[in-house]
């Protein structure tokens, strides 16, 4: 089975590796272009490019997928199926309709929960027990296609972003290996089964606006809102007109009573930990990132005496 594989970041990159790995006949790479990072705006290229580079395969980075010449490099590689993971853009009907077999995505949840974008970080953040992969037909519709295998993982109070993201990534390169056998050994029809609107819950893109902590909420969604944006781009709230990105936090394991105390107040610098009052219950902050510094514990970051009991947090 000839394998044109199509994604950009590290999520699609353990899945491109694996097929590769597995001894497919991986006859191409398509992902983004190279995009500046850093301070001095080098071009940097997706890991999927350096994958897939170290291993000798064709890369393709157009910059989009609506001309005669993408059409073309298609036709020579005459793929029998796509295999999209995290590609980033949207397939047009010439792409869809080209595979023998399709094109099958990688997507990091329990379709019809959470189609979109950021499904891991919405799924944390909707404070969900479990997700999983799900590998898919596509479709002209946004995760809309016919369902093929799904795998399951729960959703630890330790996890944050990264690590849901790192086990995700594992679980889809498994299942993947696995769909495409089956496919290869005329299983499709029975795999196969339609995706339901009931239930369906669309992830969005991350937004700016989805960054600020609002002590208001309860400390469980103050919780799952700085896990899911841990480590990157990170939670935030305003301290002495000063922006504090939050890195780590937990709940207590006993809540105390703090009445008639505003939601956002500093209650607790002891023990190394930033308690602060929410609107139900306290979040205890384990590590910060204070606006022009480094990444810091809260241990140092209170000895540094850069936040003291009966400071407030403010939204602006």
């Amino acid at each position: 089975m000839k394998v044109l594989f199509m994604g950009t970041p590290d999520f699609a990159k353990t899945a491109f590796e694996c097929l590769c790995d597995n001894e497919f006949e991986v006859v191409g790479a398509v992902t983004q272009p190279d995009k500046p990072k850093g301070r001095g705006y080098l071009l940097m290229p997706p890991p999927v490019k350096e994958a897939a580079l170290s291993r000798g395969i064709k890369v393709l980075q157009p910059q989009t997928l609506k001309n005669e010449e993408f059409k073309n490099e298609l036709e020579r590689l005459s793929p029998d199926i796509i295999v999209v993971a995290a590609y980033g853009k949207l397939l047009p009907d010439y792409v869809l309709n080209n595979p023998k077999y399709g094109c099958v995505n990688i997507h990091a949840s329990l379709l019809p929960r959470w189609r979109g974008a950021a499904p891991i970080q919405r799924c944390i953040m909707a404070g969900d027990k479990k997700t999983g992969i799900t590998t898919m037909l596509m479709d002209a519709g946004l995760d809309t296609g016919d369902i093929l295998e799904t795998s399951e993982t729960e959703i630890l109070d330790t996890d944050n972003f990264e690590t849901l993201h790192n086990r995700l990534s594992i679980l889809g390169a498994e299942l993947i290996v696995s769909t495409l056998r089956r496919i290869e050994n005329g299983e499709c029809g029975n795999l196969r089964r339609r995706q339901s609107n009931e239930n369906m819950t669309y992830a969005a893109k991350i937004e700016k606006t989805d960054c600020i902590i609002n002590f208001d909420k309860s400390n469980f969604e103050v919780f799952n809102i700085i896990r899911a944006l841990s480590p990157s781009p990170l939670s935030y709230s305003m301290l002495r007109g000063k922006r504090i990105k939050f890195t780590d936090a937990k709940l207590p394991s006993e809540t105390a009573e703090f009445k008639n105390v505003i939601p956002g107040t500093v209650v607790s610098v002891s023990e190394g930990i930033i308690t602060v009052k929410c609107g139900k219950g306290n979040i205890e902050i384990t590590g910060v990132l204070p606006e022009g510094k480094k990444r810091t514990t809260s241990a140092d970051f209170i000895r540094g005496r850069g936040i003291r009991e009966g400071d407030s947090f403010k939204l602006m």
